[in-house]
């Protein structure tokens, strides 16, 4: 692991295994009570430099992190598929958004300002002169998940640097190389070695540290239910939240019927449903369900599963063989229960066909809960009304896709669907980066993208001025 500059081991080792072929890939030091203690004292006595950071030398430092992974780009991208099981081009495609992310986070410092404040509206506060300007908070725990090993985790490292606070990362226990990869390209930044500490644990470590005073804000991305329970333990400080989802989709009778099924295609078994923000459950029209259903149906049919090495992979495995066997059994059990299997639902070893389901009810779990999988629900709607009912019937909301051109029920979506995003004539499982990312009810708080994420890592200050 790496603690405040220092490569450090303990007698406490997990295997890193392939997803595909269960590979052992590395044995991971795994921290204690001590190590984490030590990587919390470095990051408070770092932000007493790092706080005082230059704009343009956290600047520089961010661009370098980028530059320097831009030159790994390949070694980063086997690392990331072999420990997650991520297809290689889209790997590829992570390590590419994850530079850009350095980049936009180099860039949003130079531009965290503040404003002028007009204090003299009432009597009494003639002369009295308002500025405020943004302030690092401090020490920031950030833990990430297995689905974006790089991605995921600079959405959090990018915008702390950013802005001067220290980071402390517990990657997810599957895929704990990138982060440690990312790790010797930080060393290198010339940034206080104490900013960045990289700390493989168990959830019980984990949980320790979330509940410390010495950090100022937890920023979490995964399960519901682990989100919530940190959040109960993180006692006063800030916490933001990046949780489930079983996003929704609309099919309008006037969208374009190939576009959009192209897009769900890539939307609903992109790393094999294993994003947050993976079509689930698609409402089509009547007048065109059976034409759409058709159209995906082909599409699906055409993606190429297996291993995750090859380029023309396109759904690769679960996370390990346990996951494989819940899809397949939600799978299963929705098909006892009416539901019908119109292509693929069956499994071998870890991997899942890329899975069409119709004539589902939203009580089934591949309906109300996060499939998590290479699954999606289509289902035929007469009202609109009902398409945005059915979205909104839901314990989830953070993103959501309409298909259509009519630009009355585009902003009627955006009023009324109850997500953290809506997209238009796009799937819900787009991400630019720089945009405010994150949803509502059990799917999270607070929001990520680089700025935003900045908002949510510093506190206003306010200097008033009597100049009487």
């Amino acid at each position: 692991m790496l603690i405040a500059g220092k490569w450090v081991e303990t007698g406490t080792t997990s295997p890193i295994r392939n997803p595909y072929s269960g590979e052992i890939l590395a044995e991971v030091c795994l921290a204690g009570e001590a190590e984490a203690d030590e990587a919390i004292s470095a990051a408070r006595s770092a932000f007493a430099v790092s706080r005082r950071l230059p704009a343009h030398k956290r600047a520089e430092a961010l661009e370098k992190i980028a530059g320097d992974i831009a030159t790994r780009k390949e070694e980063f991208a086997r690392c990331l598929s072999s420990e997650s099981g991520k297809p290689i081009t889209d790997a590829r495609r992570e390590v590419g958004r994850a530079i850009a992310t350095f980049i936009i986070a180099s860039e949003e410092a130079k531009r965290i300002s503040g404003e002028i404040v007009p204090l003299d509206i009432t009597p009494g506060t003639d002369n009295h002169f308002g500025l405020t300007r943004r302030v690092p908070i401090g020490p920031i725990l950030g833990i990430t998940p297995f689905n974006f090993p790089l991605n995921l985790v600079a959405h959090k490292v990018a915008p702390a640097l950013a802005v001067g606070n220290p980071i402390i990362l517990k990657p997810a226990p599957q895929t704990p190389l990138t982060s440690l990869l990312l790790g010797e390209v930080f060393l290198q930044s010339g940034l206080p070695a104490g900013m960045f500490s990289v700390v493989p644990c168990t959830n019980a470590v984990a949980e320790r540290m979330a509940a410390d005073e010495r950090f100022k804000m937890v920023s979490f991305t995964g399960s519901v239910a682990v989100g919530w329970m940190l959040k109960g333990k993180a006692g006063k400080k800030r916490v933001v939240l990046e949780l489930g989802g079983n996003a929704g989709v609309i099919i309008e009778p006037d969208a374009d019927l190939d576009h959009a099924a192209d897009r769900c295609a890539v939307g609903g078994y992109a790393y094999s449903g294993q994003t947050c923000i993976s079509v689930q459950r698609i409402y089509a029209h009547e007048s065109v369900y059976q034409k759409f259903l058709d159209k995906l149906i082909q599409r699906v049919g055409a993606l190429k599963a297996g291993d995750p090495a090859e380029d023309s992979t396109v759904v690769g495995p679960l996370i390990d063989e346990g996951a494989a066997k819940r899809v397949e059994a939600w799978i299963k059990e929705a098909a006892a229960a009416g539901a019908k299997v119109r292509i693929g639902g069956k499994r071998q070893g870890s991997v899942v066909e890329a899975t069409v389901l119709t004539d589902v009810t939203p009580e089934m779990k591949v309906s109300c809960q996060e499939v998590f999988g290479p699954v999606v629900t289509v289902s035929p709607y007469v009202k609109f009304d009902d398409a945005l009912a059915g979205i909104n019937d839901s314990p989830y909301g953070l993103q959501a896709g309409v298909f259509t051109r009519d630009i009355k029920k585009a902003f009627q979506s955006f009023r009324d669907l109850d997500v953290g995003a809506v997209l238009i004539n796009e799937i819900p499982t787009f991400r630019a980066d720089h945009m405010p990312y994150g949803g509502v009810k059990d799917s999270g708080l607070g929001r990520e993208g680089l700025r935003y994420a900045i908002d949510e890592m510093t506190e206003i200050k306010l200097l008033v001025l009597n100049l009487s």
